[in-house]
């Protein structure tokens, strides 16, 4: 039993086009294009059971809400909540990126690199934080909405809004990592899955997919001025589909998880891909391989740092075979992962220093105009992400790695800025929004 949230940004709006900052002010509305992006993710959003949904009350965002819900046929309304309601950039509003940057420069400068910290005055002279405004806001909306839909039902509850509240609540529900607000992008008429469950006294969060725009024109997030990396897990083995723990034991790819590989390489198919890499085991390099197809001309390089974690006595068994022996270790591993050694095998640090180091080797080789193709494991895949977005080896679980999925990551451009983690676990070229790839083991 979990609590689904599926957040969507509004459409393109006129003052998107215009590049004029909105804020909380109600004078932008959807564009034709915006329109058409919110029945495109009505469409897809289709054939997903939605419990309740919730919108900012501001035009952009209602609009978007009423279409995407036209698209049903359950006859589902928005609830407008002010707890939505987007950044109150009050001396801001209105006015366009340069004006802003002529008018304002300091500040602007601090709300591209610290704007956790950025301080602006208001009409009557008060000053005040936005951004620590909208984070509070943020704590409150979601500790209201768990209230009304617990993390032990079986919601799904659709939650329309803006660019920067809906990063701030994503930075709330992971945990408020530092620099997490810089760490996130949301493109228009984006989606983004999280999945929220009971675990002690509070909730796990899992991260299902984070600003898919597969289902929009284009497909990926544009990529940002510094280099790019695209990170894949590989497709399907036999033992993803039995629940057997792989880990260092060299499986192949089963004829799933060719085509997975086939279908990641149709998505990528369009993209500049100058370099690439896999970890040098046989499923990430068959996979890599088989999205290559379209990228005849790219070389693939393998590297040991991105092997999957060391199970040790653990590979080759089935969960029920580990509990049976390992029963108090194995319920570690789901609370605590960081504290376990797997018996013969490698700790999540381990994994996380090595897979971290060959990341980081990967990216700092790149110039700002290239695109690396990167397909790795599970784990791999994870401890990469958790420390993109701020996070520790604790927290393994936030992150979902369906097999064949697609993440994108931009690279700073400025020294000092983390990348921007452009999308995460895109698998709507599998088959629907949801991540349907096998659960298998870890």
């Amino acid at each position: 039993m979990s609590l689904r949230l599926l957040l969507v940004r509004h459409g393109l709006s006129s003052f998107n086009v215009e590049r004029r900052i909105q804020g909380r002010d109600d004078l932008s509305t959807l564009t034709t294009t915006g329109e058409e992006q919110a029945r495109r993710t009505g469409l897809a959003l289709a054939d997903v059971p939605i419990t309740a949904v919730y919108s900012s009350p501001l035009k952009r965002a209602a609009s978007t809400a009423a279409g995407v819900l036209a698209e049903r046929n359950d006859k589902l309304s928005p609830s407008f909540d002010d707890g939505l309601l987007e950044i109150d950039l009050e001396p801001w509003s209105g006015l366009t990126a340069d004006e802003r940057a002529e008018r304002f420069p300091e500040e602007f400068a601090t709300w591209k690199r610290q704007p956790e910290v950025l301080e602006l005055s208001r009409a009557d002279g008060r000053r005040y934080k936005p951004l620590q405004e909208l984070m509070q806001q943020a704590r409150e909306f979601l500790d209201a909405l768990i209230s009304k839909h617990p993390v032990d039902g079986n919601d799904t509850v659709l939650i329309v809004g803006h660019n920067a509240i809906l990063r701030c609540l994503i930075v709330t529900l992971l945990g408020e990592p530092e620099q997490g607000f810089r760490r996130l992008r949301l493109d228009n008429a984006s989606l983004s899955i999280f999945n929220l469950s009971s675990k002690g006294d509070g909730h796990q969060v899992q991260i299902e997919c984070l600003n898919s725009t597969a289902h929009l024109t284009p497909p990926l997030p544009t990529k940002g001025k510094g280099a790019r990396l695209i990170l894949v897990r590989h497709g399907e083995t036999n033992w993803n589909r039995d629940g057997r723990f792989q880990g260092q034991i060299d499986i192949p790819l089963n004829s799933n998880g060719h085509a997975q590989a086939e279908a990641a390489r149709g998505f990528l198919a369009d993209v500049p891909i100058q370099k690439a890499f896999s970890s040098s085991m046989t499923r990430p390099r068959e996979t890599a391989e088989g999205i290559l197809m379209s990228h005849p001309d790219v070389a693939l390089q393998q590297t040991d740092g991105l092997v999957e974690i060391g199970h040790g006595l653990w590979e080759g068994k089935l969960e029920s075979e580990i509990k049976a022996e390992w029963g108090a270790l194995l319920e570690e591993w789901k609370r605590t992962p960081e504290t376990v050694q797997m018996p013969e095998g490698e700790t999540i640090q381990d994994v996380w220093e090595r897979s971290v180091q060959s990341w980081n080797t990967i990216a700092e080789d790149l110039n700002p105009a290239e695109t690396a193709l990167v397909v790795a494991h599970d784990a791999v895949n994870k401890t990469i992400l958790c420390h993109l977005l701020g996070l520790t080896p604790a927290d393994i679980w936030a992150v979902k790695q369906g097999n064949g999925g697609v993440t994108v990551v931009d690279m700073p451009s400025e020294p000092g800025q983390p990348a921007v983690v452009a999308c995460l676990n895109l698998t709507s070229h599998l088959g629907g929004v949801l991540d349907r790839t096998a659960a298998g083991a870890l």
